[in-house]
């Protein structure tokens, strides 16, 4: 037996909700996934996440989700973090007393996939908790649970920390997924001890952008030196970037990770 999980990488705006409302009908039909994961820490214009645009996703067919270093940029988030059921994870290695879980069990019949949020700490602008010892102690926490699948959502800068985690991991946990840059890199696979793992899964979000940012702001910003608003496109042709893991729920090792990349008109 295996369980199917798809996760989406960072959806920006307005037009990345959009194009995942419109092919994940399509991805279910040709992955049958038993999970739906995305990351929605861009999700509401750019910045953060809204009861609002939190309920679009769930309209369209995605049952979990994570965030980042931008978890907090919207007040309501703090809600939905705080509430029982809450579907939302921010990342584990924020300071103790932040709103919220780092970590959820998400129960598929008699399965139980462990999702396990952190961010990375190489170039990112604040300082967090130790992503590696953070991951060691919530593995320390749900040990005795049964649990067949364990996927970690590790939103981080650079690759060489995300591939650090990797093998920190491997053998441990059935994927780790890299967020954040909005790059998708090709360096997927399954590692020697039976853990997935992508540095970046890369961005849900306008194609003719510069990371999902309208590019004349990103220009001027580059040769002005001056901040400019960052706008986000919400129309035109979008590129969906995720992932695909098989895992045997037996002993938790990755079976096989495919890339998913198209590029949809919105």
């Amino acid at each position: 037996m295996s369980l199917k999980i798809l996760m989406f990488g960072d959806v920006c705006g307005k037009i990345g909700r959009k194009a995942v409302a419109k092919i994940l009908p399509e991805l279910k039909k040709k992955y049958g996934p038993d999970l739906v994961i995305a990351n929605v820490e861009n999700l509401a214009h750019g910045k953060g996440t809204t009861v609002k645009t939190l309920e679009e996703m769930t309209t369209a067919g995605v049952d979990f989700f994570t965030s980042g270093d931008h978890a907090f940029d919207k007040n309501e988030v703090n809600v939905i973090l705080e509430e029982k059921d809450s579907l939302l994870i921010r990342p584990a290695n924020f300071p103790d007393g932040v709103p919220g879980k780092g970590e959820k069990v998400f129960e598929i019949g008699t399965k139980k996939v462990l999702v396990i949020n952190l961010l990375g700490r190489v170039f990112m602008k604040s300082q967090y908790d130790c992503p590696f010892k953070k991951a060691d102690e919530i593995l320390e926490k749900y040990k005795d649970d049964n649990l067949s699948a364990i996927i970690v959502d590790f939103h981080a800068e650079a690759t060489s920390e995300k591939n650090a985690l990797g093998f920190y991991l491997d053998g441990r946990v059935s994927a780790v997924l890299g967020t954040h840059t909005h790059v998708g890199t090709d360096d997927l696979r399954v590692l020697p001890q039976g853990t997935a793992l992508i540095t970046d899964i890369g961005m849900v979000g306008a194609s003719d952008s510069i990371l999902g940012v309208d590019k004349e702001n990103i220009l001027k910003n580059f040769l002005t030196q001056i901040p400019q608003v960052h706008e986000i496109p919400e129309e035109g042709l979008c590129t969906v970037n995720a992932v695909f893991v098989e895992v045997n729920n037996k002993n938790k090792k990755a079976v096989r990770i495919e890339k998913i990349r198209e590029e949809i008109n919105i």
